[in-house]
């Protein structure tokens, strides 16, 4: 049986998904400012990323890419966001056997980075991967618990698809048409 990273990375490429592995944090920032680079962005938004994480990513980045960050103004959604081509969140933790990025979400900010622009990038890191659906319910207990009056749990699994039109499988209609999951193999 394959390990976590790779069963995630295989059921994401079968879900037309880019797989990247990165060592370490740098790493992950310089995949993230390629992807950029590759899809022609002068708007990235940020969102959901830690301290040094957000550092590490905005350096990366060229100069003249305008980059939209936390916190952003609650009256300036989704219309500010709107100008992102990119968006590049950090899951807080993945589901390896659905190829799952998970968010919780806190604030409507973090679910349009990830769910507005036409290509999302999504950091995880691999100590944080846990093998079902099921192995993840504890954690979201907690997160619930810790956030019980304002709180969404996203579940981000490649680039939206609907099959609803004539039968044909279509991506990108409800959400980000290119998705990429970076994984940090920190353990």
């Amino acid at each position: 049986m394959p390990n976590h990273i790779e069963l995630f990375a295989q059921r994401f490429r079968a879900l037309s998904g880019e797989f990247h592995s990165a060592a370490n944090s740098d790493e992950a920032a310089r995949i993230a400012a390629g992807i950029v680079k590759d899809e022609s962005a002068d708007c990235v938004a940020l969102a959901h990323l830690d301290s040094g994480l957000h550092a590490t990513v905005r350096s990366a980045l060229d100069t003249n890419i305008q980059v939209l960050e936390p916190p952003y103004p609650s009256n300036e959604l989704p219309e500010l966001l709107d100008a992102a081509q990119v968006g590049i969140t950090a899951a807080d933790w993945g589901i390896a056997e659905t190829a799952t990025l998970v968010e919780v979400c806190t604030d409507d900010s973090i679910r349009l980075v990830s769910g507005l622009p036409r290509t999302h990038v999504g950091i995880l890191r691999a100590s944080t991967l846990v093998h079902k659906f099921t192995d993840a319910a504890e954690p979201m207990r907690k997160a619930l618990s810790e956030n019980p009056s304002n709180c969404a749990i996203s579940f981000i699994s490649g680039p939206s698809r609907t099959g609803d039109i004539e039968m044909i499988l279509t991506l990108g209609v409800h959400g980000p048409e290119r998705a990429h999951a970076i994984i940090i193999e920190d353990c």
